[in-house]
């Protein structure tokens, strides 16, 4: 490819918009263009890396066995009524009505039309086990698309779905799409880690997200540095902190004028946060839930949705809410409450084995302390489990060891569904008995153009992206210093033939620019490698091989150059 005949337009100044490095780069760096919030066009320099990591994806698939098809986009409301998921996936999903007013929806993922498809086709456990997937774009109408393709409301993802006759074959397919990953994420040039994760409206059992390590990234993970654990905030599993325990002291109420906050409180009354305790309160599936943790922790939202067995994802209690249940906002605690069918209270385990602690007195401008939960708390009228997010101070679950805290964006996961979708929707085969079973499901995701994204964020500097070699648009830049002087060119071109005909992805920069330009256009844009003709190298009938990553620049022959690039990006 000639630089000339190249459509990429760049930009030198960022755009006000842009929230992320990766966002501003592709921007500035001519891959990608904003159409509307939240929605991006590919152009040519960001779609040959994405169909780059696309061929990634399918290579290793294939050797997986899975098999690629194409489903539509389009999918009608009824089989998604059919699995119960119509009203609970929520706002995200774009709904729409077609000119006979029929229900669709532009799918956000595939579970219903896969099993559909398949319950049509398979019937007997001799046509099993199976894996079909597909690379397609998908669609979610995010309240806040930002971020760029980390969150937009129509993005590129691979999805694979797995049917076996039992929960061994669904094992296997399981380890197979999990190692897969695993090579895919590795030959993208990613850090990644795979952690346990909650598997959302998806639903299933056991599911492992695969996170690209990166400060923007939206998702807390936790790793140990001792053994293989890793875990999404979400899912990590905290320990029971226990406080020394104490005499305990009688129960009173204190006034606590317009300290409304728990941190407010444990100043005015002079106390560590991790002797009060915190209300937060939720409405999940028409019910408002209460959910208690110590002062000094967070709640998790999706513990206290699994707490309660909730399908709908927990959203803020309004004034309302808490008015209809007797709740005064600021001042809440679990002490003379009783659940009804419209309220649960939750408490976490750690809040049970404190002693003499503050909390909400349930009427304004007052506080109980002294609170003993085990003594105060109707027991009978309360959820214990663990619903605070996993911290700093706790221990690995699995070893022992020390947790480390870190930023992670997801782009791939895998789900155990088992027979959720395949029950719901009747995709049942006859095993070798004659008796009908529902085939047992496993889905696998993963985001295409997300890890576009995360590459970018893992890989750049303050002059551009730094590409891993196997998802760069180009791998080597060829730069004449003077695309005017015919000598320059005469070689740039007997250097381009030759590292097309060895297989390399080069691009030569024939434009008549400055030097300068093409130089900050090369960093901007992020060749793993750069090949200076100059002047002063054709002298000495060599030219200079610049590596983007490290900036080592190397002197090469001109009759070498092709065997030098090809054992560099080797290296790469």
């Amino acid at each position: 490819m000639l630089a000339t005949k190249l459509y990429a337009p760049t930009l030198r100044e960022v755009p006000s918009d842009a929230d992320v490095v990766s966002q501003q780069l592709m921007l500035r760096a001519g891959f990608m263009r904003k159409t509307a919030n939240g929605l991006y066009s590919f152009l040519p320099l960001g779609w040959r890396s994405i169909k780059k990591i696309e061929a990634i994806v399918r290579e290793e698939m294939d050797r997986a066995s899975a098999q690629e098809i194409m489903m539509p986009i389009l999918q009608p409301a009824e089989i998604w009524k059919e699995s119960g998921r119509w009203n609970a996936y929520g706002a995200e999903m774009m709904r729409i009505n077609d000119r006979h007013d029929n229900e669709f929806c532009l799918g956000p993922t595939h579970e219903e039309m896969i099993t559909t498809l398949v319950k049509n086709e398979i019937n007997s456990y001799r046509q099993l086990p199976v894996n079909l997937y597909q690379i397609q774009s998908k669609f979610r109408d995010e309240r806040r698309p930002r971020y760029g393709l980390m969150r937009s409301r129509e993005f590129i993802m691979k999805d694979a779905y797995s049917f076996d006759v039992d929960e061994a074959g669904l094992d296997e397919s399981y380890k197979s799409m999990y190692d897969a990953y695993t090579r895919i994420f590795t030959r993208c040039g990613l850090t990644f880690r795979p952690v346990e994760a909650d598997s959302g409206a998806i639903g299933g059992s056991g599911t492992h997200e695969f996170m690209a390590i990166a400060e923007a990234g939206e998702a807390d993970i936790v790793y140990c540095t001792k053994c293989d654990y890793a875990a999404n905030i979400e899912i990590g599993k905290p320990g029971i902190m226990k406080q020394d325990e104490e005499v305990l002291h009688e129960l009173s109420v204190v006034d606590t004028p317009n300290a409304s906050s728990i941190e407010a409180v444990a100043d005015m009354l002079n106390l560590p946060l991790h002797k009060t305790i915190k209300a937060v309160v939720f409405s999940i599936d028409g019910k408002v839930v209460l959910a208690i943790v110590r002062g000094d922790h967070e709640v998790n939202e999706v513990a206290v949705q699994h707490a309660v067995l909730g399908a709908v994802e927990p959203e803020m209690a309004t004034p309302e809410e808490l008015e209809k249940v007797g709740l005064t906002a600021g001042f809440i605690s679990p002490i003379g409450l009783k659940q009804t069918e419209e309220f649960a209270i939750v408490v976490d385990e750690s809040v049970m084995e404190t002693y003499n602690v503050c909390g909400g007195a349930n009427k304004k401008d007052a506080h109980y302390v002294n609170i003993n939960p085990k003594r105060d708390f109707n027991v009978e009228d309360i959820i214990v489990a663990p619903i605070r997010l996993i911290t700093k101070d706790d221990v690995c679950p699995k070893c022992g060891g020390a947790l480390e805290h870190a930023k992670g964006i997801e782009v791939g996961q895998v789900f155990k569904l088992g027979t959720k979708y395949s029950e719901a929707l009747q995709a049942t085969f006859l095993d070798q008995n004659g008796r009908p079973n529902p085939m047992i499901m496993g889905c696998y995701g993963i985001g295409v153009s997300r890890t576009l994204a995360a590459a970018i964020e893992q890989y750049h500097d303050e002059n551009g992206i730094i590409w891993p070699r196997s998802i760069a648009p180009f791998e080597a830049v060829i730069v004449p210093i003077n695309a005017k002087d015919e000598a320059l060119m005469s070689t740039s071109q007997t250097i381009y033939t030759a590292l097309q005909n060895a297989g390399v992805d080069v691009l030569l920069d024939d434009r008549k620019d400055r030097a300068g330009v093409k130089f900050k256009d090369a960093d901007l844009i992020g060749y793993p490698l750069r090949i200076t003709v100059s002047k002063n190298t054709l002298e000495n009938n060599e030219v200079e091989i610049q590596i983007r990553k490290s900036g080592e620049a190397l002197p090469c022959a001109i009759d070498s150059v092709s065997d030098k690039v090809t054992e560099l990006l080797q290296n790469l």
